[in-house]
């Protein structure tokens, strides 16, 4: 018999909380006193001598295979509404949360919770009564009743997409397979800025391996791109240590507008009840930053007792890519946000490695290694808004050498830009670039449509050479997109990058 069913809940008025970790249940069978009256799924039962001699061996499962595929002539609407809805002909009743459900054994057989306590109380004749004790706070009374009520059912109950991480925890705890199908099947269509965050600790709950990897990869791709106030606050701290780790989070513009997407959704964290819009965020985290130090000394505010928890996260910036450019040096100075003992070395190693730049005439990285490459590439992007030519530059100051980008519709090219050279010899002066170039169009509702990539690629260039690096077929080509780049300029082998 089919287990998921076609009609939501009866109540649905309140919004489902964030899954928390594994589910615990006991269950304690408690035989009644009642005698049974003789109604007509027992009777069906009886005259089907489930508990004839011939039928002693019978497991749970062979027992409801027997009845309703050979005897039992009964809709699975007339199933949900007379023996679940209403309890008719009920001959077990499961307790927990503070409500009884009076429901029947040969569906709970359907539940691989309840197949194992049935096992040794079956051929009972007399009511009994299962205690469950649930100590996992995603587990509700709602989230109970759809999972029973999905037992009665062939076709599938309506959930809503906030209402799937509270039933799944309960289908979990119950083992119907079905229900958490259906949960999986409505988590990988509808993830969005209200349930990505929901699904991921679900999935990572519940070890729904595929749903979690979609919801990380959607965070990599909208967390700059769509920056939303309500996002910012569902995301915590080891999601957005991840994600701050990962080189393929689309960065919109430079490093350093990571540093200020960690800035905000920091200050997010710090104060749950602040209301206000995308516009008003970044001030608002600041003034509140500029308040609190100052009534510091000495100290940043990650050194800070209230800071130390975000620690790890800013630990993932890319610094180097940071402190190359003068403004966004200054941001992070006048912040007092990380500590000086982090960025020191990196000054000292940025200094050393501009000079090694102009002493030699053929730099940069030689072997391409993803592994390595994941935490020291530059992060940048923009926005395409519309079909035409764009040219523009990205550069890490004087320590890499300056690229101008131009895209077309029908490609990508990269080219060296002329610089001063300060009575170094610029020309003739070859360099190695890593590159990654990545295009990604996407629908109103968020979601990737379209997706290309180099993948990870050295480039060599002499001065001012020009390098098409990027092919596109102009027909699948969609607009507004967006274009972003990994660059690295450097050897790994140096200090700075690991």
């Amino acid at each position: 018999m089919g287990l998921l069913v076609s009609r939501v809940l009866s109540c649905r008025d309140s919004s489902l909380l964030e899954p928390q970790p594994e589910a615990i249940a006991g269950a304690s069978y408690i035989p009644g006193s009642r005698k049974r009256k003789r109604n007509s799924l027992e009777e069906l039962a009886t005259s089907s001598n489930v508990h004839g001699p011939q039928n002693q061996g019978m497991y749970p499962h062979q027992v409801l295979n027997y009845i309703y595929w050979k005897r039992v002539k009964i809709s699975s609407n007339d199933a949900y509404q007379n023996l679940f809805l209403d309890g008719h002909d009920s001959d077990i009743k499961i307790r927990a949360l503070g409500r009884t459900w009076c429901l029947h054994k040969v569906f709970l057989c359907q539940s691989g919770y309840f197949a194992n306590i049935l096992k040794g109380t079956w051929r009972e004749s007399h009511h009994g009564v299962i205690n469950l004790i649930i100590k996992n706070e995603d587990i509700d009374t709602r989230s109970l009743h759809f999972v029973f009520g999905a037992l009665y059912r062939d076709a599938d109950l309506s959930i809503t997409p906030l209402e799937v991480p509270q039933v799944l925890a309960a289908a979990c705890l119950l083992r119907v397979d079905r229900v958490i199908q259906q949960c999986e099947g409505i988590m990988k269509e509808t993830i969005n800025r209200n349930t990505v965050c929901s699904y991921y600790l679900a999935a990572e709950t519940y070890r729904l391996k595929a749903v979690k990897t979609r919801c990380f990869e959607w965070l990599l791709c909208n967390l700059m791109v769509h920056p939303s106030v309500a996002l910012y606050k569902e995301v915590d701290l080891k999601l957005m240590y991840l994600l701050a780790l990962s080189s393929d989070l689309l960065v919109m513009q430079k490093e350093i507008d990571v540093y200020t997407t960690l800035k905000i959704w920091m200050f997010l964290y710090l104060n749950p009840c602040w209301n206000g819009t995308m516009k008003q965020l970044l001030q608002h985290a600041n003034n509140w930053l500029s308040t609190h130090m100052a009534y510091v000394d000495n100290i940043s505010f990650l050194e800070s007792e209230e800071g130390l928890i975000f620690q790890p996260v800013f630990k993932k910036l890319r610094f180097q890519h940071i402190i190359c450019d003068l403004t966004s040096t200054t941001i992070l100075e006048q912040d007092r946000l990380i500590p000086m003992a982090w960025l020191s070395p990196i000054y000292k190693q940025q200094w050393l490695t501009l000079l090694q730049t102009q002493e030699y005439g053929v730099i940069g990285p030689q072997v391409i290694n993803e592994q390595e490459l994941e935490e020291c590439t530059m992060r940048c992007g923009t926005m395409i808004p519309k079909d035409g030519r764009y040219t523009w530059k990205w550069s890490v100051g004087r320590l890499g050498f300056p690229l101008r980008v131009t895209f077309t519709r029908q490609c990508v090219i990269l080219r060296q830009r002329c610089q001063r050279c300060d009575g170094s010899a610029c020309h003739n002066h070859i360099r190695n670039v890593i590159f990654r170039i990545t295009l990604v169009c996407f629908d109103s509702n968020k979601r990737v449509t379209f997706r290309k990539t180099t993948g990870y690629k050295i480039l060599t260039f002499e001065y001012k050479e020009e390098q098409i690096v990027m092919k596109l077929d102009s027909d699948v080509l969609t607009f507004p997109m967006c274009i972003f780049c990994n660059f690295l300029f450097v050897n790994l082998g140096n200090a700075e990058n690991k």
